[in-house]
């Protein structure tokens, strides 16, 4: 019996290569070749778009149409869609094994099987165990069809017959297609499998959930173009001790990028929170140092989080710089600013910054209020308690405006607080009620501010 030929496909951008080799000769990535079965050339895959030819048209005779969104009924996870589903739009969620992608999209689904047909494909749990959980979350399953299937065929050729509203396939590395001899969750069955079920979601109108496996760099598993063939990537974020999760949007063809929900996982499974940053705000009993509130800005939504310091005296040559939830080298570069700039000497102390929650902060805004947090920790002087702080900090000791300031500050005059310290830029043209806002210009400035407020 004649031996089958073998392959090395690239597991991060899907590129072959004829034998081994330590780095891939197209994405130039390291230790990604993986040997699998090469697959038999056919063009029978493609065969029924064969017929059907575009058309040439100029965009004026195209009449463009708001497309008429689907919500799930959950108002944090429509709020990260955009709106709720799209039809023809396919969705991939991600995120680590047991965080609660599928007990979400169950309960995404019992709603929704109410007004509209709805299937759930199971690929990694029998029916039984589906409905299990069903029943221990307490949810109608009435309207709600399951198949435990993870052959591609069937599963198209049950989409084409009970031609469903919404579709959720759990999970895409499980399903295989029968046109190729690889494994179920290798580069080619995850991509080939990914763009049938694209292409039949596009054809037929369905809106398609697709659960996604995740590496341990927290990344999906499988090749980049799965992320490119998609119109929406979710990630689940949060640790599975804590009982907050975040689902945010990294793409989003029908809505706005960067959105936050928060949802909190209770005995009958996920409930969205509909004022998170309580989540994000320690109750302390007095006042500590330390400890200043940042007025951050996911998507469309401001959030208050507690940004936390602890500058300590160093007991080794080299001081350490240690960041959760906000970038690493932007706090180095935070420390030689104040030095520079405000005459504050951190080079022999040990600097710990710390987001209260869990959240992880990307923008250029929590600069003000990491800076703060760090000289009150270092003087051992606690701020205000009713005190919030934004703003971006550049390397001159200027204080850059933040978007959408005015927001911020409602938000927080909504919460209770009454002094924030702000750039001068995003000072309000109108009081924003009994809330004190001291609009700074320079680094300097702002701490004496803030030392003010302290006495």
């Amino acid at each position: 019996m004649a031996k089958a030929k073998t392959v090395f496909s690239c597991t991060e951008c899907g590129a072959q290569a004829p034998r081994w080799q330590g780095q891939c000769p197209q994405c130039k990535a390291w230790n990604t070749l993986v040997e699998a079965v090469a697959e038999a050339g056919g063009g029978s895959r493609f065969a029924a778009l064969a017929g059907s030819t575009a058309q040439l048209q100029t965009l004026a005779e195209l009449e463009p149409r708001e497309e008429p969104r689907t919500p799930t009924g959950i108002d944090e996870f429509d709020r990260v869609l955009g709106g709720g589903l799209v039809a023809g739009g396919v969705v991939l969620i991600g995120g680590d094994p047991g965080i609660g992608k599928s007990t979400l999209l169950l309960q995404a689904l019992s709603v929704l099987a109410g007004r509209h047909k709805a299937i759930y494909v199971s690929g990694e749990e029998s029916g039984e165990q589906v409905a299990l959980r069903a029943q221990r979350l307490q949810l109608d399953p009435a309207g709600l069809q399951l198949l435990a299937e993870i052959n591609l065929e069937r599963i198209l050729a049950m989409l084409r017959d009970e031609r469903p509203r919404i579709v959720v396939i759990d999970s895409i590395q499980t399903v295989y297609s029968e046109v190729l001899q690889s494994a179920p969750g290798s580069v080619a069955q995850v991509r080939e499998c990914a763009a049938q079920l694209t292409r039949y979601a596009k054809q037929s109108g369905t809106c398609m959930i697709m659960v996604g496996h995740v590496t341990k760099d927290g990344t999906l598993a499988g090749p980049r173009v799965l992320e490119h063939m998609v119109d929406t990537v979710l990630y689940f974020e949060g640790d599975t001790h804590s009982s907050f999760r975040l689902v945010r949007a990294f793409k989003n063809r029908f809505g706005a990028v960067n959105e936050l929900g928060v949802f909190a996982m209770t005995e009958r499974g996920l409930r969205g929170v509909s004022n998170p940053s309580a989540l994000f705000l320690s109750q302390h009993s007095q006042q500590v140092s330390g400890s200043c509130v940042l007025v951050t800005q996911e998507g469309t939504r401001p959030l208050l989080v507690e940004i936390q310091a602890l500058v300590d005296g160093t007991h080794s040559p080299n001081p350490r710089r240690l960041s959760v939830g906000l970038e690493q080298n932007r706090l180095a570069m935070l420390l030689a600013v104040l030095h520079r700039h405000a005459a504050v000497v951190c080079f022999d102390q040990d600097v710990f910054v710390n987001a209260v929650g869990g959240v992880k902060i990307a923008e250029p805004a929590a600069d003000l209020a990491v800076l703060l947090a760090i000289v009150s920790s270092l003087r051992n002087r606690p701020l205000p308690r009713e005190l919030v702080v934004f703003g971006e900090v550049g390397l001159a000791g200027e204080i850059r405006p933040a978007p959408r300031g005015q927001e911020r500050l409602r938000e927080a005059a909504k919460l209770g607080f009454t002094t924030a310290i702000i750039p001068k830029a995003n000072a309000p043209r109108q009081a924003l009620g009994d809330m004190q806002v001291i609009a700074v210009d320079r680094i300097e400035e702002a701490i004496d501010r803030a030392r003010e407020l302290e006495g």
